[in-house]
Formats: structure tokens, C-alpha cells, sequence
């Protein structure tokens, strides 16, 4: 028979794990698997677009969403840059119910930037980026809500998106940007197609995960903004899904959809030190970064 201390020590350890595992929600999405998908883009090398690493990893897409997904669509389209480079670009749709009415849009980016521009320094800047974070992280969070959603189905409609191109160019100038998200904008999958709301996750894998709302997003689609912040404020995220307006407000892909009319926020944690450098590499992201993001991605999808 345990003695009263005994059953005190079990309470206390039993207590003590639970306090640790508090904001660990149980959904289907695998953090810890969601991280070795982002370690196999970073295998395949940077994803620039033209690049044998792009090809990889696009066709590893490809794949990958074939065994999850419904129906998968490739949107290739070729873009001249300004200084004259033909891109070979490729969107990637992955659809979960393609016939349900009612639709929620995801979508990222899979391309890395061909430059570190922000590198401290001078002599890296032209160095391309491994893009762990921004890039990888997204993809690697579909892949394994994917997963998620096979096991705990959505009650809607899901289209996860992939788009390519979009850190290609100059943003000050807004040149050879956000080329995806703006051919998939003019290019929807059927017409008058209208899903219920639409997010993009960008740079979602960062170690020091902090979320702050995106300005674009809070002026254009504030409804969207407190959903997936309720959400996430239900799920016990608070402290990662922060629930005040960012210092700057981030032209990304959500934009070409919003002025498409499709009512897109963009969940991103711009404050990463390493954003547009060699050093964003897989040692800056965390599996635990992951499963929060991912447990508010599907719970959005499979709350009743």
C-alpha cells in the first residue's frame, strides 16, 4: 500500500506534468513530424526558382499531397523578371473535398530568395537564404495538417495552397514579387470561386514564436483576424497568438488575394532575426512552434 507521502509525491509529479503539458491541446497535428518534413526541404537545397532544389521539392510536393489530399493541380506559368530571366514557376493545389460548397483557403509560399539581403554582412548578402523558416516552415505545417486532417477530417471544404515566387525580387520596388499569390488571383480554380476566409502562414516556425496581428490584415479582414485568434486564444495560445496589432504592416501574399476579394490575414511572426540571411537554417525553428500553429490550423478546420 503506497504510504501518504507517496500518493502526495505521485500528485505533485502528476500535477507538475500537467502544468508542463497545459498548452499542448489535443488535436491530430504532429509537431515533431511537421519539423522533419521542414528537414527534408532543406536537404533538397535552396528552392529558387529554376533550380534543381526547386524542381525536387516541387515534385516532393507534388507527392506528398497526392496521398492526402483529393484532388491536386499544378498551376505552371513562366514570368520575365525586370532584368529579362524567364522564371518557371508552379503553384500547387491540394484539394480536400473538392465538390463541398463551402471552403476554407490556406496557402504559402515554397520558394527561398536567391539573396540574403539583411545579412549584417556585406560580403554574405549575396549568399542564397536555406529558407528554414520562411519558406520550409509553411509547407512543412501543410504537409502535416494534412496528415491531421486524414485522421480528424475537416467540416468544410479545405484548399491548401502552395504558391511559388513570391521572394524572388525587389520588395521595396515590388517588382518580381509575390508572383504566385498574384497568377492564382487572376487564375481561381473554378468561377465565382469565394471560400468562406482565407490565411496564409508565413515564417510560422521560428523557435521565439511570437504572432502579432497583422495591420493589412486587421484593416481589410477583421473578422478573419478574430477568428483565428479566438481560436487560438481557446486552444490556451494566447502567449504565442498575440492579441495586439504588429509595429508594421507585411506585404505578402494575402494581399493579391485580398484585392482579388477573398478575405485573407496573414499569420507571421515578422520579428526573426535571421529573415533574409544565411543564417534562417533549421537549427532556428522548433517542433513546439509548429504544433501550436498547426493545432489552431486544424482546429479552425475541425471544431464542431
Amino acid at each position: 500500500m503506497l504510504s501518504s507521502r507517496s500518493i502526495l509525491s505521485l500528485l505533485a509529479v502528476a500535477s507538475l506534468a500537467a502544468a508542463c503539458h497545459s498548452d499542448r491541446p489535443q488535436t491530430a497535428f504532429n509537431g515533431t513530424v511537421a519539423l522533419s518534413y521542414a528537414k527534408t526541404q532543406l536537404d533538397f537545397g535552396t528552392r529558387i526558382p529554376n533550380s534543381i532544389g526547386a524542381q525536387r521539392t516541387g515534385d516532393w510536393i507534388v507527392a506528398q499531397m497526392k496521398s492526402r489530399a483529393d484532388t491536386v493541380i499544378e498551376q505552371r506559368f513562366d514570368h520575365v523578371t525586370v532584368k529579362g530571366d524567364t522564371l518557371h514557376l508552379r503553384n500547387i493545389l491540394a484539394r480536400i473535398h473538392p465538390a463541398a460548397a463551402q471552403r476554407v483557403l490556406y496557402l504559402t509560399h515554397w520558394d527561398t530568395r536567391p539573396i540574403s539581403d539583411q545579412a549584417s554582412d556585406p560580403a554574405r548578402r549575396n549568399l542564397p537564404m536555406p529558407g528554414a523558416n520562411d519558406g520550409a516552415s509553411g509547407v512543412a505545417l501543410f504537409i502535416a495538417l494534412g496528415d491531421a486532417l486524414k485522421k480528424s477530417p475537416a467540416n468544410v471544404g479545405v484548399d491548401l495552397l502552395f504558391v511559388d515566387g513570391e521572394d524572388y525580387g525587389d520588395f521595396g520596388a515590388m517588382k518580381d514579387v509575390l508572383l504566385g499569390s498574384t497568377y492564382f488571383a487572376s487564375h481561381l480554380p473554378s468561377p465565382g470561386y469565394k471560400p468562406l476566409y482565407a490565411v496564409l502562414f508565413d515564417m510560422i516556425g521560428d523557435k521565439d514564436l511570437d504572432i502579432y496581428q497583422e495591420p493589412i490584415s486587421l484593416n481589410r479582414a477583421p473578422e478573419v483576424v478574430s477568428l483565428v485568434w479566438n481560436e487560438a486564444q481557446s486552444l490556451g495560445y494566447s502567449r504565442y497568438f498575440i492579441n495586439s496589432p504588429s509595429n508594421q504592416g507585411v506585404t505578402d501574399d494575402h494581399v493579391p488575394l485580398l484585392d482579388a476579394g477573398i478575405h485573407t490575414i496573414d499569420v507571421i511572426d515578422f520579428d526573426y532575426p535571421a529573415h533574409h540571411t544565411p543564417d534562417d537554417t533549421f537549427d532556428k525553428i522548433s517542433s513546439h512552434s509548429l504544433q501550436v500553429v498547426g493545432d489552431v490550423a486544424t482546429a479552425l478546420l475541425t471544431s464542431k
